[in-house]
């Protein structure tokens, strides 16, 4: 499993990225492109998300405890 427990990924680009079981907890994922994404398991725990692209992720099973979802796109 990939650990990127508080890194800093402000406007990344994982569209379409197969990112299953990763570790984003404490992560910035500001402006993150995260559509489409196969994001089971994955652990979004106190991540900040704030304006993040999630359209169409895969989210079976992720954690988003105490995530910060302020204007993510979610459909």
């Amino acid at each position: 499993d990939v650990d990127l427990t508080g890194a800093n990924l402000m406007g990344a680009n994982f569209s379409r990225a197969f990112l299953t079981k990763v570790n984003f907890s404490e992560a910035f994922l500001n402006w993150a492109d995260l559509s489409y994404a196969k994001l089971s398991e994955a652990d979004f725990n106190d991540a900040d998300l704030t304006k993040a692209n999630l359209n169409g992720a895969f989210l079976v099973k992720a954690n988003f405890a105490k995530a910060k979802l302020s204007g993510a796109a979610l459909s």
